[in-house]
């Protein structure tokens, strides 16, 4: 990635309108196929039925029947829970599960800023790495920060700047776990691991403390408790290979009608661990000339 981003003319891109355009483009096309999204629908139980996923049960106690299948894009740590012990292990979740690796969590810095009398080329993105010789993957060695409203306005207020500053992959869980987010230790924590973005930040904007009107932070119990992720993980490092040698698996499992596409089922962790495996399992649900139908529609 550094090899690539540094090359003559390289650029790495943000969508206009911020991560939330690329959901309304996503919602858009579930809708214009005969889907429907529903929020705030937290799925406590994946229902069995006749040896097949079935369905599953919500938090409020109402069913949603499965048609021709259940996609679970959660990991598979998050997925087994939902199943019955013995479904989980025979379905092969429990195991590919336990075998695969977890990436640590994340320290995240959003800030709303003044941007009075900030230079018109100031850069979206900046990598900043600590020390090379610890790795990249060494706690609080490397982040990197984003200043999206530099090139779309819309992404903030007339004269103001939004920044997301990060920690990718390399935050500790073990420091956070069991901690009470009310304590003032965990207050302090939260000040402590967060020094690293703001000086981060301060690489780009070096009074951007001074500038804040808006500053939240986040910690791996935030991503945890907010994204239902298991020690709010940012994926799989490793994975179990399928039968055929080729070491990246089906979506499918050995339980009928049930798929699962999370980031800890095929290579790599985040959003496109997720896609590559919701592309798979499309392709295994789907039938081949539903395939190429759709193949048809994106060919240029």
């Amino acid at each position: 990635m550094f090899d690539d981003w540094y090359r003559p003319n390289a650029r790495l891109e943000f969508p206009k309108g911020g991560s939330g355009a690329l959901i309304d483009a996503l919602v858009r096309g579930l809708e214009k196929h005969g889907g429907r999204l529903e929020l705030n629908a937290h799925v406590d139980e994946i229902l069995v039925e006749g040896g097949r996923a079935a369905g599953v049960r919500l938090r409020d106690g109402s069913k949603v029947a499965a048609g021709r299948a259940v996609v679970s894009n959660a990991t598979k740590w998050d997925t087994v829970p939902l199943l019955p012990a013995d479904v989980a292990e025979e379905s092969g979740l429990r195991p590919e599960a336990d075998a695969t690796g977890q990436c640590e969590s994340f320290m995240h810095l959003h800030l709303g800023i003044d941007a009075t009398g900030l230079p018109d080329d100031l850069e979206m993105h900046h990598i900043v790495v600590n020390d090379w010789e610890a790795g990249i993957t060494a706690p609080q060695n490397l982040c990197l920060v984003s200043i999206p409203s530099v090139i779309d306005p819309t992404m903030a207020p007339e004269g103001k700047h939004v920044i997301h500053a990060y920690t990718p992959g390399n935050e500790p869980y073990s420091l956070w776990e069991g901690m009470d987010r009310k304590s003032p230790e965990y207050k302090a924590l939260k000040e402590e691991r967060a020094q690293v973005l703001w000086r981060a930040v301060e690489k780009a904007i070096p009074d951007v403390r001074s500038r804040v009107e808006i500053e939240m932070v986040g910690t791996p119990l935030t991503c945890e408790r907010f994204l239902r992720r298991t020690r709010g993980t940012y994926g799989g490092t490793g994975w179990v290979g399928g039968d055929a040698g080729l070491g990246i698996p089906s979506p499918a499992t050995k339980l009928e009608g049930l798929f699962c596409v999370g980031d800890s089922a095929f290579p790599g962790p985040g959003v496109p661990s997720v896609a590559a495996g919701g592309l798979i399992c499309a392709n295994t649900i789907g039938s081949v000339w539903q395939q190429l139908d759709g193949l048809k529609k994106v060919a240029v």
